[in-house]
């Protein structure tokens, strides 16, 4: 008869013990300190464990402790992965440390500041331990609830979005998150206080923003983010901009911008500007000097996201399929004297928003309103640039989308440019729920064109994702093809040379 020996192992618990007040640890996660055989935190080197000081005193007798002390607090190391590398490295060694208490029966509890899965280092130990051992996770207070209640002023209403922000994300792209969100919340200060500080400005969010420090500690304190000396942040600090700071200017943007009659102003303007591809080196010095100037930018958000936040700019972001009511949104603030830009990807005039705004002034209400079309780089431009000079004759620009017409005009259309042997620039060959049209219009090209054919894929040229393909049209897969693409069909003169795709400007 054999026997069968059961193996028992800890039990693994998260447990956050709040932002720093030992009053705010919930008491679940007291009563699972207090049962523990092992309570490990993590804490920088030479420095006490904030999490330590918080469940100190909850701490059973005889109770081991693992101090678990970062290698490196900043991002630099000499170590051959770098920042990332030494602390994949550490955190491997301490799930391995805790993995010898788990074996050997004995529960672990692992405090972490505030909540275990905010911003903590207890996520990176679950990733390690969680599938091997029975785990539990019990959420804490985190600190920003802690500051909200020490400056007592409430942070989002009714609707409002809250955003929580790292405050190390780079400059340009805090201030735009941060004015276009009600209420937010900053983290991670410390050196990049006066960035952070900028990009409140930027942002137009600075008079509403406060600083909190050590949230429900002994030390607390809030003032002002434009008060703060900004050479002695800890890193036990925070920002909260509440929600109330933006509702009143949406509220009155709202109000004036919508549903009211347009009081004419005179020499009232609209600009609409191509943003170009997407590289800042391809926005033209014209659009760069309008969008320093005007006080709205309007458009479709990826567009509107573009645009540096600066003071005083109010951005407008909206969907993809609400051109029209876009439009007439920026004509109504035109129309009151607002300084208004418009923007669209590449040329606002190819397949952009100039179309759809001179569509809805088409509206009596605006015939005061002045529209100024400023150019940008075309996307065909910038696929034809990379590969060579495909367009370097007479061409024709199509887009696949049936959305705003039927499919047998395209077809119609992609037969015509086929038969008079154009260079034919295809936008919007697929998107997500179009996925078979590009299909058909191959086919439909291959009835007048050869299979040797030329094509050029590009692909978010002038991103850091850039490709460019050089194919044919026998060879195209479709499946290859996505919403990021522009193709270039060439025409029978169409040559692809170890110097590039051209066609010749002559006929023969």
């Amino acid at each position: 008869m054999s026997t069968v020996t059961t193996t028992t192992t800890g039990h693994f618990a998260g447990v956050g013990v709040g932002p720093g007040d030992p009053e705010l640890i919930t008491l679940k996660a007291a009563r699972l300190i207090e049962q523990a055989h092992v309570v490990a935190y993590h804490c920088a080197r030479g420095k006490e464990s904030n999490a330590r000081r918080i469940a100190a005193g909850l701490f059973p007798a005889g109770v081991v402790e693992e101090r678990l002390i970062y290698p490196v607090t900043t991002g630099s190391t000499d170590h051959p992965g770098g920042y990332t590398g030494v602390l994949a490295e550490f955190y491997a060694e301490s799930a391995a440390r805790l993995a010898v208490h788990l074996d050997a029966g004995r529960n672990v509890v692992l405090l972490s500041e505030g909540d275990p899965l905010f911003y903590g280092s207890y996520m990176y130990m679950h990733d390690r331990l969680a599938e091997r051992y029975p785990t539990q996770i019990v959420p804490g207070v985190p600190a920003f609830l802690a500051a909200t209640a020490a400056t007592a002023t409430p942070l989002v209403r009714q609707t409002d979005v809250l955003t929580v922000l790292p405050g190390t994300l780079p400059e340009p792209e805090l201030a735009r998150r941060l004015a276009d969100t009600d209420g937010a919340i900053i983290m991670k200060l410390g050196r990049t206080f006066p960035a952070v500080r900028r990009a409140l400005a930027a942002a137009g969010r600075l008079d509403h923003a406060l600083y909190v420090e050590r949230a429900s500690m002994p030390e607390e304190r809030w003032l002002p983010v434009a008060d703060v000396d900004e050479t002695s942040v800890p890193y036990f600090s925070l920002i909260v901009v509440t929600g109330d700071s933006l509702n009143g200017r949406r509220s009155r943007d709202t109000e004036e911008a919508v549903g009211a009659p347009v009081a004419a102003v005179a020499s009232a303007e609209l600009l609409v500007v191509g943003l170009g591809p997407g590289p800042d080196a391809w926005l033209t010095p014209e659009v760069s000097a309008a969008l320093a100037d005007v006080d709205h930018v309007v458009g479709y958000a990826p567009y509107v996201n573009r645009v540096p936040q600066r003071r005083g700019l109010t951005r407008h972001a909206s969907g993809n399929t609400v051109e029209i009511d876009r439009a007439a949104f920026a004509l109504d603030l035109a129309g009151r004297g607002e300084k208004v830009a418009v923007v669209s990807g590449g040329d606002a005039g190819v397949f952009g928003m100039a179309a759809a705004v001179f569509e809805a002034a088409e509206d009596p209400a605006y015939a005061d309103v002045a529209i100024r079309v400023l150019p940008g780089v075309s996307a065909v431009q910038a696929v034809s640039a990379r590969a060579g000079a495909p367009v370097g004759a007479d061409f024709a620009v199509m887009s696949l989308s049936d959305r705003l017409k039927p499919w047998e005009v395209v077809e119609q259309r992609l037969r015509a440019v086929a038969q008079a042997d154009l260079v034919l620039a295809i936008y919007n060959p697929a998107s997500r729920s179009r996925t078979e049209q590009v299909a058909t219009a191959r086919q439909v090209l291959l009835e007048h064109k050869c299979p040797e054919t030329v094509v050029v894929v590009g692909r978010d040229v002038g991103r850091a994702e850039e490709s460019l393909t050089v194919t044919t049209l026998g060879e195209l897969d479709p499946a290859t093809i996505d919403m990021k693409c522009l193709l270039i069909v060439g025409a029978s003169s169409t040559r692809a040379t170890p110097a590039g795709v051209w066609t010749p400007r002559y006929v023969r």
